[in-house]
């Protein structure tokens, strides 16, 4: 039986497990916590600078937003049901065609626009939702502080954007947090739509309404169409390295 983390030590410690089962049987389901981790190990150490303005509460946040990562995870390798979000994020991983980036963003779909505002929600329910409001903003401002780091090291499997970033004036980094900031504002109005339902049948409900509508936009990251398809998959032959070698290059902390 899964017991889930409690603490963010314990969150930490079992996606390092996810990821060693990922490295050790080359599976790109690895690559997503490979990023998860980074997020996760930033976060504790602005805790630990008392960044927040309730550090206590987003350690529970953050435990609470894991989880469902992880009970999802476990879910799809027990084919057991998950939400339709994650399920699609793993389902995608055991395909060829897509590269890292549409791996790593299908997580953050499923992650963010679901789980995020859920988490929220929890752990500040009601009245007090809005006291989290602004540390849930500040959550932004650390994601947007690894973009660089991420793109350098994707930019080891896949050569091209070192010259595609020059060129762009670094275009691409303010589309990601430009992004970041709209799926931010999308998960902060889950959390307030979320925090005043009461019943749990209400709760399930509203869960599997905003999964639909999350899986929807996440069919078009796996699978944006013909053309894009043809075109994602000629980029796809010059990403460089084998499945371990990618999560060893996300995770390089």
């Amino acid at each position: 039986m899964l017991t889930l983390p409690t603490t963010i030590d314990e969150v930490i410690e079992q996606l390092d497990e996810i990821l060693a089962w990922s490295k050790k049987n080359g599976n790109r389901l690895g690559y997503f916590p490979a990023l998860y981790l980074r997020v996760t190990v930033e976060v504790k150490e602005k805790i630990a600078q008392n960044y927040f303005d309730d550090n206590e509460r987003m350690e529970k946040l953050d435990v609470v937003f894991a989880n469902r990562y992880i009970e999802a995870f476990h879910e799809f390798q027990d084919d057991k049901e998950c939400t339709k979000s994650w399920q699609l994020a793993f389902d995608t991983c055991k395909l060829w065609p897509p590269m890292v980036i549409q791996h790593l963003m299908l997580g953050m779909n499923a992650h963010i626009s679901l789980d995020l505002g859920i988490a929220a929600a929890t752990v500040a329910g009601g009245k007090d939702i809005n006291s989290l409001q602004n540390d849930f903003m500040k959550i932004n401002t650390v994601l947007g502080s690894l973009v660089d780091e991420v793109q350098d090291q994707l930019s080891k499997m896949w050569p091209l954007l070192k010259p595609i970033d020059w060129l762009a004036g670094k275009l691409d980094e303010k589309i990601a947090k430009f992004a970041m900031g709209i799926a931010r504002d999308a998960a902060w109005q889950v959390a307030l739509e979320y925090s005043k339902l009461k019943a749990d049948e209400e709760k399930e409900h509203y869960i599997k309404k905003r999964d639909l509508a999350v899986v929807k936009f996440g069919s078009k990251l796996a699978s944006p169409g013909l053309l894009l398809n043809v075109f994602i998959r000629f980029l796809r032959f010059l990403e460089f390295g084998t499945v371990v070698k990618k999560i060893e290059h996300l995770d390089n902390n």
